[in-house]
């Protein structure tokens, strides 16, 4: 990052006075001339009263549309080359933003504040990024060391760029991570360690878990479809090739379930081509914004 850089700080908040009332006094003058703008997402608490107290900008919706439609909101809000995301409940501390920083001005695209064990993030939140991560660097063959982090620093230009795909959910940093994958862009990961969180949180396990299993799904299909469907076809292909072995063996017969086994393996792999070739439509002209900027060693 240069000094010319403009940096912005976006910052989702719902409910979160209790939060923003210890984060923002630490965050006010953490970063010389950033930019703050915390995204009120039809809060009902003290949330207004608490940007007000340390004359930091605000930006309401009128009724809660979600986590990722308050980072699309800040995005086109604020005006930094720089964007900063935190959340507002306690557990990204502005400590942490110098070594972001730090990883940043070497060249990468984007920075991700990647949490390590002993954070607080609840069990099942812990475990289920820990199977995300490792499905996401299964699909883009590289390291995904946090897949849902919401603490990261990216450049505003490329992040634009990808706000149609964000959802109004809690799954936009997964899909903003696979998406700079998928385009080329490079993704650099500092640990971090998060403090239990102040306030409930908004993610309920039994709702946002069926929701999960929906991003794994539109992560092998948007992302790297071959990876998906072509195991599947190669399931259906060698259990068919076996039912097949099996009945010719026993009865010396082609039957009707190794037929539809074939045809099954053969559709679900024309089906991955065809997911292929939509997926690459959305990077179309991504290789116009790529400036030749590489990580330094």
């Amino acid at each position: 990052m240069t000094p010319s850089d403009r940096v912005s700080i976006v910052i989702p908040a719902r409910n979160e006075a209790g939060g923003l009332r210890e984060l923002l006094p630490n965050l006010v003058g953490t970063i010389s001339g950033a930019e703050i703008l915390v995204v009120d997402d039809g809060s009902t608490d003290d949330t207004a009263e608490v940007c007000a107290e340390f004359q930091v900008r605000r930006l309401r919706h009128h009724y809660s549309l979600g986590n990722g439609a308050s980072i699309k909101s800040g995005t086109r809000a604020v005006g930094g080359e720089v964007l900063i995301f935190m959340d507002a409940d306690g557990q990204h501390q502005p400590a942490d933003i110098p070594a972001l920083l730090e990883k940043f001005a070497q060249g990468y695209d984007m920075v991700v504040g990647a949490r390590q064990s002993g954070s607080h993030a609840g069990t099942h939140r812990a475990v289920a990024n820990d199977i995300f991560s490792r499905l996401a660097s299964w699909m883009v063959m590289q390291t995904v060391e946090d897949l849902t982090s919401g603490f990261r620093i990216v450049r505003a230009d490329k992040f634009r760029k990808f706000l149609y795909l964000l959802p109004n959910g809690f799954s936009y940093p997964t899909t903003i991570t696979m998406s700079f994958f998928r385009a080329g862009f490079s993704v650099g990961y500092v640990p971090i360690h998060t403090p239990r969180r102040i306030g409930k949180s908004h993610i309920r396990p039994f709702r946002d878990g069926v929701r999960f299993l929906l991003i794994i799904i539109k992560i092998g299909t948007l992302y790297s479809p071959q990876r998906l469907f072509l195991p599947i076809s190669a399931g259906f292909f060698l259990t068919g090739l076996s039912y097949y072995i099996y009945t010719f063996l026993g009865t010396g017969r082609f039957t009707n379930m190794s037929a539809l086994l074939f045809i099954s393996a053969i559709l679900t792999f024309l089906i991955g081509i065809v997911s292929e070739q939509i997926s690459a439509l959305h990077y179309k002209g991504m290789d116009e914004s790529v400036e030749g900027r590489e990580p330094k060693p």
